[in-house]
This record gives structure tokens, sequence and C-alpha cells, in this order.
């Protein structure tokens, strides 16, 4: 029984591009070259997206993010603000101040978070909340 040689073509053609096609490799081609360091989350998670198609392809964007560094922070590059800085975004009444808040964010993270959005969902936090993480509250 002879496999039609386009099906062939077609298996093959999907293979090699599942396997050039990785997420980190994509969007950040100026981190590729990297050994170690932190993971990036979104990265991670839009690599396992792959995985809810089907399993190789999913495996196969984990791996060449991997081999390649890509998946991985630029070193000195993280997704956090030490808390020390966003003490500056609390006024003397213990409320945040959404443009100090939105200043020292983007002066840290290099990104734009719209603070201002009628539709940002602010929660109020407990003293149990605080006693959890460890932490004292002060305002």
């Amino acid at each position: 029984m002879r496999i039609p040689v386009r099906l062939i073509g077609g298996v093959l053609v999907a293979t090699l591009l599942t396997q050039v096609t990785a997420c980190g490799s994509i969007f950040y081609p100026d981190r590729r070259g990297q050994i170690d360091g932190k993971i990036d989350p979104a990265i991670a998670a839009l690599d396992a997206v792959g995985l809810l198609f089907y399993i190789i392809p999913g495996l196969i964007a984990f791996a060449v993010d991997f081999a390649t560094g890509a998946i991985y922070f630029e070193p000195g590059k993280t997704a956090q603000v030490d808390p020390e800085k966003l003490k500056e975004a609390i006024g003397a009444d213990g409320k945040v101040d959404n443009l100090k808040l939105q200043a020292i964010l983007q002066r840290e993270l290099g990104r734009s978070f719209p603070l201002d959005d009628p539709r940002l969902i602010q929660h109020k936090g407990s003293t149990q909340q605080l006693a959890m993480f460890g932490l004292q509250p002060a305002a």
C-alpha cells in the first residue's frame, strides 16, 4: 500500500514548521544564545498552548526555546519590582497613588500599565493577609 506523496510532504512540512516556530524564538530573537536564567512565564505559557493541540508541537516548542535560550529572561531583567521602590507610591494616608505607581512600573519594567482604566478592579487587603506573608502593616 503506497502512501500518497502529498501526505508525506504535508507531514514533513508541518513537522519542520513546528520545529522552527517556538514562541520565544519568534517573539524575542535577541534572547537566543542564553544558557540559563529565570524562565519567562509568558513564553512558557505560550509554548504550553502547543501541548493543547498535540503533544509533539508543544514539546518541540519547549525544546527549541530551551535549546536556543529564548525562554529565559534577558540577563538582569525580571518581571519583579523591589518592594522598597514601590513604597514611594504609597501616600501618608496609606493609599496608593496610581500615577506614581505607574511611573515606577514604567521606569523599572519598561512597560506601561493602564492603572487609570475604569475597568481596573482593585482589591483591599487585610492584616491577616499581610501576616501570612510575614509582613507588618505600616502606613
